[in-house]
């Protein structure tokens, strides 16, 4: 396009574009410079494009890739000596993009598509059924091979799809047990509601068996975290206010989120919402309320027995938990409190397993690579169960293994806290692709 790259709505801050002194401390944890070696798809290679934007330089597609490219896992804030907020530039420039790069007829048509279904919860579980009997049918083989030569991102998409079993609903309120502690307003999500049941499942038994009510309004609908992270702000903006809507007057002391990449988005409501005067300060006093389940159970300190569970397992961390909320050594330490269990730790933690929201779906070819190179870490364990924190990471960590044909079952950490609490067996805790190997999500 003509004209300068960016328009004056919240373009990338120069202030903090000069906070980059172009050190190279973030090559080493850049999933994208990793995989390629190329400059301008480092963190300080697109810092250096989104300061030509900011001199007045044309958005040219060129530059837009390198934009694109990048998975937005936040590794670079944690590994940056200088504190460059990497993550509100990355997030100010996609908004630009969004708004003034013409993508191709094909791009738009699949974005378009992703973001009429992820975050709604209704139209999601209209496609429980149909993906349950197509699961069932033993086609998938097939449909896949065909899909990965003709429709290699139709082909990502399918393979993600984790094995559904019954749908589990979540009742809106539930009372504490035992001496009552307080009140948590719990985040149901999306993909996390309709494909990972059994996690607000045990996520609520959890908060309730340490002495919480649990409110879960039925009502709630998307955090917006998707839209946010790429860059569609309006709507970002309008699923924020309408949660916010939702959980005020519900009485919640704190909410509580059991999906990184949804924490890490409803703890910024207040940068999101900063220019609406209706909604700024109500998003402020959010976002303040706003804890991952590990973060809130470590801060208030847990009260339910933990019986043994002997098992080994794998901890990886969710780009999201990690690096954009700081959050590592809460998770670690809960499940290290269980007795009978025993934590290894995954080899380059800091590289994302390339999920990253629909960046697996948007970019196949990276995703696929950075998934297979999270396989082989999680491999190099021995652990028989993987654990983290997000549903795209399971998703993306479970299609990986699978394709290693490796029997590695997967659980949200929140489930593995679950079954030490409830009493149930090791083997019985998680999940695999392959029907032989585990119980459904």
């Amino acid at each position: 396009m003509t004209g300068p790259a960016f328009d004056d709505h919240h373009p990338p801050s120069a202030d903090l574009l000069d906070d980059c002194v172009h050190c190279g401390f973030c090559l080493p944890t850049c999933p994208t410079y990793q995989l390629w070696g190329e400059e301008m798809d480092s963190p300080r290679g697109r810092i250096y494009l989104m300061g030509l934007g900011v001199e007045g330089e044309p958005m040219t597609p060129e530059m837009v890739q390198h934009f694109d490219a990048c998975l937005g896992c936040m590794a670079c804030v944690t590994a940056c000596p200088s504190g460059v907020r990497y993550d509100k530039l990355i997030e100010a420039t996609r908004a630009q993009v969004e708004r003034r790069h013409p993508r191709s007829r094909r791009d738009r048509l699949l974005r378009r598509a992703i973001f009429s279904v992820f975050p709604y919860p209704r139209r999601l579980h209209a496609l429980r059924g149909p993906l349950r009997a197509y699961q069932a049918s033993g086609l998938g083989g097939p449909v896949r091979r065909v899909l990965g030569r003709a429709f290699p991102r139709l082909a990502a998409l399918e393979s993600l799809a984790p094995p559904l079993g019954r749908f589990q609903r979540v009742p809106e309120r539930i009372r504490a047990r035992g001496t009552r502690r307080g009140t948590v307003g719990m985040l149901l999500g999306c993909v996390q509601r309709e494909f990972f049941p059994g996690v607000n499942a045990a996520t609520a038994r959890v908060l309730a068996a340490e002495g919480f009510d649990v409110v879960a309004p039925a009502v709630q609908g998307c955090c917006g975290a998707l839209s946010v992270h790429n860059g569609r702000e309006d709507e970002a903006q309008s699923f924020a206010r309408k949660l916010i809507d939702v959980f005020d007057g519900s009485g919640a002391d704190w909410i509580a989120v059991n999906a990184a990449g949804c924490g890490s988005a409803m703890k910024e409501y207040g940068d999101l919402l900063a220019d609406d005067p209706a909604y700024a300060q109500r998003a402020r006093e959010f976002s303040a309320r706003v804890r991952d389940v590990s973060e809130l159970l470590a801060e208030q300190g847990t009260v339910a027995r933990r019986h043994p569970l002997p098992v080994t397992i794998a901890y990886h961390d969710a780009c999201h938990l990690a690096h954009a909320q700081g959050i590592r050594s809460q998770p670690r330490r809960l499940l290290r409190d269980i007795p009978g269990l025993t934590l290894r730790e995954i080899p380059e933690p800091e590289i994302c397993c390339g999920s990253a929201g629909i960046y697996n779906i948007l970019n196949p070819g990276a995703g696929g690579d950075l998934g297979e190179r999270k396989a082989r870490n999680v491999l190099v364990t021995g652990a028989p169960l993987l654990v983290t924190a997000n549903p795209g990471c399971l998703m993306q960590v479970a299609a990986a293994l699978d394709a290693f044909g490796e029997p590695v079952r997967l659980a949200h950490t929140i489930e593995v806290l679950d079954a030490s609490i409830r009493g149930l067996p090791a083997d019985g805790v998680g999940w695999a692709r392959s029907r032989r190997h585990a119980p459904h999500p």
